[in-house]
């Protein structure tokens, strides 16, 4: 999701209340936290503006995503926009934390291309100095089970500039199938980028799971 859905210039007045009554499912209400080995994914909250400022506006993280905001300010404009979309049911946004620790270091996002999120895009940003940790990794497994078991997800989506070989090769690594290469779709730097389209589809990710389970059981090695 390197052309990020939020944009500043629409933002709307925090804590607005909504125009109309909606029957809510239960990550629309609260985002329900996700915990892994060594990752635990939460929601986004105010006072993750300020460690999201400092990495994830560094070069090497945002030369190849939509320009992130500015200032601190501008991500707690973000992160309050996050839970909006969220109770409006069209978008998600996990915070990605450490066991043991609490500082965001990382987001991960999906949004619904369709109703009911039947197809979906999704990306992610992690600080520079997490990469190679398997943080991607696990973060991206409890992710993709989130979008594939609770949000009913058939088709997940994802965009990678060509020239991008780190998030290229992190996509292969959980199994996305790259499809085509989209030419010229991305503005980045007032340059137009080619563009890879990956998906995973909901039948493939849970056939490939279940294998994984087993070779792990089989190994003894812990199953979320």
């Amino acid at each position: 999701m390197e052309k990020m859905p939020y944009r500043a210039e629409l933002d709307t007045a925090v804590g607005t209340p909504a125009t109309t009554t909606v029957v809510r499912t239960e990550w629309q209400r609260r985002l329900p936290v996700l915990r892994g080995d060594q990752v635990v994914l939460r929601e986004l909250r105010a006072s993750d503006a300020a460690p999201l400022f400092a990495l994830l506006t560094s070069d090497e993280v945002a030369r190849f995503i939509s320009p992130p905001p500015t200032s601190v300010e501008g991500f707690e404009r973000f992160i309050a926009w996050t839970i909006k979309q969220r109770e409006e049911g069209n978008y998600i946004c996990y915070a990605v934390t450490l066991m043991g620790f609490d500082t965001a270091i990382g987001i991960f996002q999906v949004r619904q291309l369709e109703p009911s999120f039947a197809t979906a895009e999704w990306g992610f940003a992690i600080g520079s100095a997490f990469w190679g940790t398997g943080v991607f990794q696990e973060g991206a497994d409890l992710v993709l089970q989130f979008a594939f078991d609770t949000l009913g997800v058939h088709r997940l989506e994802a965009r990678a500039a060509v020239a991008n070989g780190r998030g290229n090769g992190a996509l292969l690594k959980i199994g996305a199938v790259q499809e085509a290469v989209l030419r010229k779709s991305f503005l980045r730097n007032g340059q137009y980028l080619d563009q890879i389209l990956y998906s995973i589809v909901d039948e493939e990710w849970h056939m490939s799971r279940r294998s994984r389970v087993q070779t792990n059981i089989r190994f003894g090695i812990r199953v979320h």
